[in-house]
């Protein structure tokens, strides 16, 4: 069975930027030319099976009976905003743009936890569980993810992966829909190799504009 949460409140700032995306001319940019920033908040959309990251304030029913996190075909729904964070120690000064290789925190910007994994077998593939876990923005070392992009920079009109600091698998959707209560949503996993079902696009959002412009370079996704 699903359970739902106690109703954990977002941090004032991630409830800031979310009232300005909902206000005409708040901010809230189309993707296009430019590089994802720190700071910046955005939807990410698989781009083989066309649904966003997504997560609520609803708990797995088994494995580690954390948040779940979902992938949803609607572009509107407020609960697929993320933001892009540094690590406990920093390392992401906000409009800084997000490198290639850099290890990053992506934090749900209404129920403020972070993107998780950890060895449990995820409710319909059995891959591994990806959930949603912390409070207020701060959780543990398995909330890291590294960018894995082409160049030296994530650009918003890239494809790019996330790979699992500590569990080394890749940010995958491979088509499993959930029954009731979140019927038609798509699980959301980790997978042990890059392939077509953990290529992932910057979508709807706010983007930071870097402070500085980063040099041009090209690397291997």
């Amino acid at each position: 069975m699903w359970s739902a949460g106690c109703g954990g409140s977002a941090g004032p700032v991630l409830l800031g930027l979310l009232l300005a995306l909902s206000v005409p001319g708040g901010g809230a940019a189309k993707t296009g030319v430019g590089f994802v920033t720190c700071g910046s908040v955005l939807k990410l959309l698989n781009t083989h099976h066309r649904v966003r990251l997504h997560s609520h304030d609803i708990k797995y029913g088994s494995g580690s009976g954390q948040q779940s996190v979902t992938g949803v075909e609607a572009s509107d729904d407020a609960n697929s905003y993320w933001r892009i964070r540094g690590g406990s120690e920093g390392g992401c000064p906000r409009g800084s743009p997000v490198r290639c290789g850099q290890a990053v925190r992506l934090t749900h910007v209404l129920t403020g936890k972070n993107l998780h994994t950890h060895h449990f077998p995820s409710p319909l593939s059995n891959n591994q569980e990806v959930s949603a876990f912390g409070e207020d923005g701060e959780g543990d070392d398995l909330d890291l993810w590294t960018v894995r992009c082409s160049g030296q920079h994530w650009e918003r009109e890239a494809a790019v992966r996330f790979q699992h600091v500590g569990t080394s698998v890749f940010l995958s959707v491979t088509g499993e829909q959930y029954g009731s209560p979140i019927r038609g949503q798509h699980e959301v996993h980790g997978m042990p190799s890059a392939n077509t079902h953990n290529t992932w696009k910057a979508m709807e959002g706010i983007f930071i504009k870097p402070s500085v412009e980063p040099s041009a370079g090209h690397d291997e996704l």
